[in-house]
């Protein structure tokens, strides 16, 4: 039942309008991947603003096995685009941490995705730029990112997709097919977005647009996650004393 393109037009005219009221003449901003999130934002950010105000930011970590990709998508869209490479960044922040207090697991997981988006924002604010979030409705339902990493940006495209729509569109904007169907890799810990999570995308898009679920096992992890990640979604906690 998903009309791709209808969506994909609404969501152009959005990104449009969301320029016209934050940003006149201000350009898109997206940190590129080479994955089907950022493929697909970069390429909607053409279509409703021309390439001459799409940015793309390469930001690998040292060596990034899939970097091509990421550089076929630019130079597919033909963007202007610049590489970041962010490992000094990261190794700096490590060392500079209290002996005392050695980084969890999850506190050196999450430190690249926090230092890309820091290094987004430079290039954002140093070329009249506003930031691309570049996450779905997929990831964000189970809290699959990084808060104040990947999770932030000033505007957000496919927040209310699921990858599976997200696919459709990206197919449907002429996108090269093995960077729409590219296996999800988190790109921090070596494994697929998939075996990181217990559960395919398509259990979870079905779930999520239809409620229909075969595993209960999977139904109770989905819940689960989503769940204790809800506060990924919502504005902080802020105190208003009583008058």
């Amino acid at each position: 039942m998903f009309d791709a393109e209808k969506v994909k037009n609404q969501c152009v005219e959005w990104i449009r309008q969301f320029f016209a009221d934050n940003g006149p003449g201000c350009n898109a901003v997206v940190g590129i991947s080479g994955g089907k999130d950022s493929s697909v934002v970069a390429a909607l950010c053409v279509e409703a603003l021309g390439k001459e105000r799409v940015v793309g930011v390469l930001m690998p970590c040292g060596e990034q096995a899939d970097i091509d990709c990421a550089r076929r998508l630019v130079e597919h869209l033909d963007i202007q685009h610049y590489v970041v490479n962010v490992r000094a960044a990261v190794e700096g922040l490590k060392a500079a941490m209290p002996a005392e207090l050695p980084l969890s697991a999850q506190s050196l997981t999450n430190l690249p995705p926090r230092i890309r988006m820091s290094a987004l924002y430079a290039v954002s604010q140093s070329c009249n730029g506003r930031v691309a979030n570049t996450c779905n409705l997929s990831e964000d339902w189970v809290g699959y990112s990084t808060r104040y990493g990947d999770a932030a940006g000033d505007f957000s495209p496919l927040s209310h997709l699921t990858v599976t729509e997200i696919k459709a569109i990206g197919h449907l904007l002429g996108l090269p097919a093995d960077l729409v169907e590219k296996t999800p890799i988190d790109g921090l810990c070596g494994k697929t977005d998939e075996e990181n999570l217990g559960f395919t995308y398509a259990q979870l898009d079905k779930y999520i647009r239809t409620g229909e679920i075969e595993d209960p096992a999977v139904k109770e992890r989905i819940d689960h996650l989503h769940r204790i990640n809800l506060f990924k979604l919502e504005l902080m906690p802020s105190f208003k004393p009583t008058v």
